[in-house]
C-alpha cells in the first residue's frame, strides 16, 4: 500500500524533512504533542460552545450548552486545560533543574519563561482597547461591546494562575498532587455541604490547577513511568468524576453553562479536577505512541509549528470568531454564527462556520506571531529531553523549554 504521506505538496513536505532533520535525537516529541492537543482543544471547544446572538441592537453571549444538555461531551472532549497544566508542570520542573545546574539564577530562568508567556498579550490588550473605544465612540450598544472585550480577554486567568504556579516551581518540585486535591475536596464540601460562602471557591483557582502541574512535577520525578500510574489515574478519574455528577449534584459539563447555578470550571470544582486527573492518566498513557507519530515528518512539523506559536494561538482564536462574527453581519443573520444556539441545525452550520474561524485565526497568526517568537528571553534552539528518572541534576545535555 502506498505511503499516504505523499499526497502532501512537494515543498511541504520538503520543509516538514528539514524540521523533522533539525531537531535533536533527544527531544521528547510526546510533550509537545501533548501541549499542542491541549491547546487545540480549548480552541475547538470555544468555537464549539461560544455563540454571539445577534437580537436586533446587539450581540450577546449564548451557549448549545444552555438549550442542548445532551451536548455536555462536547466539553469532556475539548476541555483539555487540565493536560496543558500536566505539561507545563512536567517541563518547568525540569527546566528549573537545568537551569540551577547551569548556575542560572532563579530571576532569570523566570524572567525568560515570563517573557515569552505575557509578551503576546500586549498585542491583544493594545487592540482591543483601541477597538472597544472606536466601538463605544461610535454608538455601539455597551453591552454588546462587554460581551466582546470580556470573551476576548477572557483566556488570560488562564495565564495569571500559569504563572503563578510557574514562580512557585521551585516550592512545588517535591509537593504531592494529594495535598491540592484534598484542599479542593474541602471547600467544595464548606460551598455545598455546609453553605460556607461561595468566594471561598476561589481558592480552588490555584489549588485546582495545582493538582495536574504537580502531577507534571511526578512525571519529571519519574513516578508516573510505569503505564500503571496512568491507568490508576484514567480509571479513578473517571468513577470519581462519574459518581460525582451522579449523586452529588455537580453539572455534567466541564464548562460553565449560561444560566447553571454552578460552573465546574470558574472557578474548578472538584469534578473539574478529578476529570483532568483522568485526562493526564490518558495523555500518560498515550505518549509512547505519539512519539511513534512524531517520528513522521509531516506530523511533527505540524506540531512544533503549533507549539512556536501557542500562545498566539490561545489569545487570538477568541478574536478570530468574534471578527468573523461582526463581518458576517453585513451579510444578515447568519445560521451558526448569529442565531440562538438551539438546534442540530445550529450545530451543522456552527460546524461549518469552523474553517472560516481558522482561516482568520490563520490570519492573527501571521500578523502577531513575531511577539511570541522574538525577544531577550527566547532561545534559538529549546530542547525537552525524553524523560529520564533524575538521580541527580547535571550540566550537560540540551536546555529544557
Amino acid at each position: 500500500m502506498a505511503d499516504p504521506a505523499p499526497a502532501l505538496p512537494r515543498g511541504a513536505l520538503r520543509a516538514a524533512a528539514r524540521i523533522d532533520a533539525a531537531t535533536p535525537a533527544e527531544r521528547d516529541r510526546a510533550v509537545d504533542a501533548l501541549r499542542a492537543l491541549a491547546i487545540l482543544g480549548v480552541v475547538l471547544g470555544h468555537w464549539l460552545v461560544t455563540a454571539l446572538v445577534a437580537d436586533g441592537t446587539g450581540l450577546h453571549a449564548a451557549s448549545p450548552l444552555q438549550g442542548m444538555p445532551w451536548l455536555a461531551p462536547v466539553s469532556w472532549a475539548f476541555q483539555t486545560l487540565a493536560v496543558f497544566f500536566l505539561v507545563g508542570g512536567h517541563v518547568a520542573t525540569r527546566g528549573y533543574a537545568s537551569a540551577r545546574a547551569r548556575g542560572e539564577s532563579y530571576g532569570r530562568w523566570l524572567g525568560a519563561r515570563l517573557s515569552r508567556l505575557f509578551r503576546p498579550v500586549l498585542a491583544v490588550l493594545g487592540l482591543w482597547t483601541v477597538t472597544a473605544a472606536l466601538l463605544l465612540l461610535n454608538g455601539a450598544d455597551f453591552v454588546t461591546v462587554h460581551t466582546l472585550v470580556k470573551l476576548a480577554l477572557s483566556p488570560m486567568w488562564f495565564l495569571l494562575v500559569f504563572a503563578a504556579l510557574t514562580a512557585a516551581t521551585p516550592l512545588l518540585t517535591r509537593l504531592h498532587p494529594l495535598w491540592p486535591l484534598v484542599a479542593v475536596l474541602h471547600v467544595d464540601l464548606l460551598r455545598f455541604g455546609f453553605g460556607a460562602p461561595s468566594w471561598l471557591g476561589w481558592i480552588n483557582l490555584a489549588a485546582g490547577w495545582l493538582v495536574p502541574y504537580t502531577l507534571g512535577a511526578a512525571w519529571t520525578r519519574g513516578e508516573l513511568d510505569r503505564p500503571r500510574a496512568g491507568r490508576l489515574l484514567l480509571a479513578g478519574g473517571t468513577a470519581a468524576t462519574a459518581a460525582l455528577v451522579a449523586w452529588a449534584g455537580y453539572p455534567a459539563s466541564m464548562v460553565g453553562v449560561p444560566g447553571v447555578p454552578v460552573s465546574n470550571l470558574n472557578p474548578p470544582t472538584l469534578v473539574a479536577v478529578t476529570f483532568g486527573m483522568a485526562q493526564c492518566g490518558l495523555a500518560l498513557l498515550l505518549r509512547e505512541r505519539l512519539r511513534r507519530t512524531m517520528r513522521r515528518p509531516a506530523a511533527w512539523a505540524a506540531v512544533a509549528l503549533v507549539n512556536l506559536s501557542a500562545m498566539t494561538i490561545f489569545l487570538w482564536h477568541q478574536t478570530a470568531l468574534m471578527a468573523t462574527t461582526a463581518t458576517g453581519l453585513l451579510a444578515g443573520r447568519l445560521p451558526g454564527l448569529h442565531t440562538l444556539p438551539d438546534g442540530l441545525d445550529w450545530v451543522a452550520a456552527r460546524l461549518a462556520w469552523l474553517p472560516v474561524f481558522a482561516l482568520v485565526l490563520a490570519g492573527c497568526w501571521a500578523t502577531f506571531r513575531t511577539c511570541e517568537q522574538s525577544g531577550p528571553g527566547r532561545r534559538r534552539s529549546r530542547v525537552v529531553r525524553t524523560h529520564r528518572p533524575q538521580r541527580r541534576a547535571t550540566g550537560a545535555g540540551a536546555r529544557h523549554v
